[in-house]
């Protein structure tokens, strides 16, 4: 039989999820001698062997990989046969070598696999209850990363020296833990930590979990404090949680004051055989939320909660009234073990939030978040444990729209994973920084490599809009940077001028004379869209789309605030085609908070405020508001101009006496739908009222103006007959979505384009988003919704990047 001797090399998510201990028995199966390695630009291997089963080897690295990996490329090269004493007897797994440009990609971390959960609870098993199992299919991966290659001393597990039961483990290719880097066990490695708020001046000194017996105590304890109303800070995977009993409803109240959260959602952790006698028929989960929820990221998923459900058991101030409820099931060791204590006490659902401040960074050191979440009173104790978390990750959010899974916030158990960026013919492309928005942050990184390109995009950050998150901010741009071994060459930008990562990004390309390109906020929303469409080869990659872009807020080249924009893009370049009747915001981001002052405000520009439908608004504040208000307004003190989709839904939401101010942004629009929901059609059909409409009508420039005059007017009529606000809300839905049919269809008239990508906060709403996709599709038009990235602004970091890098290429073209 023919000889054949191979150089490999495997790149893409190949590292933290078992890549080695599978490459070493499907050489032992396929009767290979050689080596492999973990490398900073993937995994390398060395194949020896008669030729056919060298090949079978290779079709096994491609079909048969470790799930969690997702495998990019795999490069054979032959090389020469060794002589003499260098030919190799059998296989082995050699020291990693960092030799190599770091451009290996390491998996996210995974959840509690099935195995590691069966010995988790059983009583024979030498880890039984230990809080922190884990093998070569599950546990941390990026949280504790430092530098790659990804081995054990390159992690915050450095410090936890392997007992010789746990060593042999590691070191046995016949067990499941082969080569597991986390892998630890009571005897060797991480434990929980216990402390307690007292009366007492001085902070108690930290109990510790280091045997089973010691740690059972501390989460009995946690369960008992929880079971008795009180709420504990817990240490995650990538930072705390601020937990209490989902079913009591003081508990969740008093939470909501301490974390200063008053309307906001909380979610609910539960396990999987509580989810069904726990939530009514009506919020049950459908298959394919099962399956996101079950799966390996174990995400927040947003079910479908109306809001004339009633849970039996859940506390009602969960959701505050809206038309969804967060739910995850547990993702670590220690969340199983919490929960099956409380399961004992008759607690079936925690309430998991994020364990920070409002609009602050979420902790994740024990000592710091003790300062700030127990010392000053959020958390009656704290749950945390020895072993450092080296990235700050929140839970991921996600929603399943039409069997699509659609993130909301992507996080843990997502990011980093890499997502594609359409091919160009340009060669040698820099390296891209995209520096994002102000709110719903993120970063993103291009690479361009033998795998082709590709964006790195950070996890959510958060609303940069303090020092604090700020700081963070650069904590995760440096941190991607350092890792993946990236030096941008160029940088992306909002042209917003006071963002504070584009304040940044001007300063940092004039201090190292690098190119800067700013990017208009809504052509990075539909340019993420336009980039994820041409990768899956659903759009041509000089396409243009069709671009609704309908957010709250973002800048305009025209110095006002845009939001309510339709737009011809492609990835270079973009036209305004329509936009919303622009008005006023008296107070500009007092308006955000006061949804009444943004309303007064719509009612001026129409011309409105005297109709009888307006007399609540009115009413709903004092004389004084309402003469300073109008006053600004007549002036045009303080009075910025805006086209924005979402300050019209809350304008609406206070104009239907819905809600007036918000405690977050997008409140008084959140409420919109809930009341609307109640109303809804379950098949979106058009409504009856004909008054309830848009009007489109040419400016100057040609380009269309979406006058919201009737639908406002029609809405007033309404609630001067004391029609009930829920439908009046679902009616402006349905006049929203069929306002974007006729502005769709009015531009494909003119142009012929066909193709319709939707993106911005306002598509969050489940009612209009879905609505929109029946109306349009019905229409003829093809949808195009992202997948890989939020349609919020947590979108616009990759969307950024995508423009900046179409634009270099363009112009190295033209100068070829």
């Amino acid at each position: 039989m023919e000889r054949r001797h191979v150089h490999i090399h495997v790149t893409g998510i190949v590292q933290g999820v078992g890549m080695r201990p599978f490459v070493y028995r499907a050489a032992h199966e396929h009767r290979i001698a050689g080596w492999v390695l973990n490398a900073g630009d993937g995994v390398h291997i060395e194949a020896h062997g008669d030729r056919d089963d060298v090949d079978a080897f290779v079709r096994a690295l491609r079909s048969d990989a470790p799930a969690a990996s997702r495998i990019e490329r795999v490069h054979v090269s032959d090389i020469a046969a060794p002589d003499g004493d260098d030919v190799p007897t059998d296989f082995r797994i050699v020291a990693s070598d960092d030799a190599t440009a770091r451009t290996t990609l390491v998996s996210p971390d995974i959840a509690t696999c099935e195995d590691c959960l069966r010995e988790l609870f059983d009583p024979t098993d030498r880890r039984y209850h230990y809080p922190f199992i884990n093998c070569t299919n599950c546990g941390p991966r990026f949280t504790i990363i430092r530098s790659l290659p990804y081995d054990r001393p390159a992690t915050s597990m450095d410090r936890f020296p392997m007992c010789p039961a746990c060593a042999a483990e590691y070191t046995d290719p016949g067990d499941r833990r082969f080569h597991a880097q986390p892998d630890a066990c009571f005897a060797c490695g991480p434990h929980i930590t216990w402390r307690e708020r007292t009366e007492s001046d001085g902070p108690s000194e930290p109990v510790v979990g280091a045997t089973r017996a010691e740690s059972d105590a501390i989460i009995a304890r946690c369960a008992g404090l929880i079971a008795d109303g009180g709420i504990v800070a817990i240490k995650g995977l990538g930072g705390f949680h601020l937990a209490c009993d989902a079913e009591n409803e003081t508990a969740v109240s008093e939470l909501r004051r301490r974390k200063r959260r008053s309307n906001k959602p909380l979610a609910i952790m539960v396990r999987r055989q509580d989810l069904g006698p726990l939530l009514p028929h009506d919020a049950a989960p459908s298959d394919e939320e099962m399956d996101v929820l079950a799966g390996s990221v174990r995400p927040i998923v947003l079910l479908r909660y109306p809001p004339q459900t009633v849970s039996p058991r859940l506390a009602l101030s969960l959701t505050c009234g809206l038309p969804d409820i967060g739910v995850m099931l547990p993702y670590t060791p220690l969340q199983h073990l919490l929960l099956a204590a409380c399961a004992q006490r008759g607690i079936t659902a925690l309430v998991m939030t994020s364990g920070n401040l409002s609009e602050e960074p979420i902790e994740v050191d024990d000592r710091v978040a003790w300062e700030h979440l127990v010392a000053t009173g959020i958390a009656d104790a704290l749950l945390g444990n020895d072993r450092p978390i080296l990235a700050r990750y929140d839970d991921s959010v996600v929603r399943i729209v039409g069997g699509t899974t659609l993130p909301v916030r992507r996080a843990r158990g997502y990011a980093p994973r890499p997502l594609p960026i359409p091919r160009t013919d340009a060669a040698d492309i820099p390296c891209v920084l995209a520096c994002g928005p102000e709110q719903k942050a993120t970063v993103a990184l291009t690479r361009e490599d033998a795998n082709g390109p590709y964006c790195i995009v950070s996890q959510h950050i958060g609303d940069i809009e303090n020092a604090e998150t700020l700081d963070v901010w650069h904590e995760v741009r440096t941190g991607l940077e350092e890792l993946f071994d990236l030096r941008p060459d160029v940088l992306a930008c909002d042209p917003h001028p006071t963002y504070l990562s584009s304040v940044w990004a001007r300063r940092e390309a004039e201090t190292r004379s690098i190119p800067l390109i700013e990017v208009q906020h809504h052509h990075a929303h539909i340019a993420s869209v336009i980039a994820e469409a041409i990768c899956a080869g659903s759009l041509g990659t000089d396409e243009p789309v069709i671009g609704f872009a309908f957010d709250g807020t973002g800048a305009g080249p025209d110095g006002t605030i845009w939001g309510g924009e339709v737009l011809i893009a492609t990835l270079t370049d973009v036209t305004r085609a329509a936009h919303l009747r622009t008005w006023r915001l008296p107070g500009g981001a007092a308006s955000i908070r006061d949804a009444r002052r943004c309303a007064h405000g719509l009612l001026h520009e129409l011309g409105l405020l005297d109709h009888p439908g307006a007399v609540p608004l009115s009413a709903g504040m004092d004389e004084r508001e309402r003469a300073i208000t109008e006053t600004m307004l007549t002036r045009a003190i303080n009075c910025p101009t805006t086209s924005s989709t979402g300050r019209l839904f809350d304008a609406v939401a206070a104009l239907l006496g819905i809600a007036g101010t918000a405690t977050y942004e997008g409140e008084p629009a959140c409420r919109l739908e809930a009341a609307a929901w109640a109303q809804a059609p379950r098949n979106h059909e058009p409504g009856i009222d004909p008054q309830m409409r848009f009007d489109l009508t040419p400016d100057a420039n040609g380009a269309l103006i979406i006058d919201s005059e009737p639908v406002v007017r029609a809405l007033l009529d309404g609630r001067a007959a004391q029609v009930d606000a829920g439908v009046l809300a679902w009616r402006f839905h349905d006049a929203v979505a069929s306002m974007m049919v006729d502005a769709a269809s009015a531009v494909r008239e003119q142009t012929g384009i066909a193709a319709v990508a939707l993106s911005g906060g306002v598509f969050l709403n489940r009612l209009l988003l879905e609505a929109a996709i029946e109306r349009l599709s019905r229409a003829g038009f093809s949808i195009l919704v992202p997948t890989g990235v939020p349609v919020n602004d947590g979108c616009i970091a990759y969307g950024q990047a995508v423009v900046a890098r179409a634009r270099l290429a363009a112009s190295a073209g033209a100068r070829a």
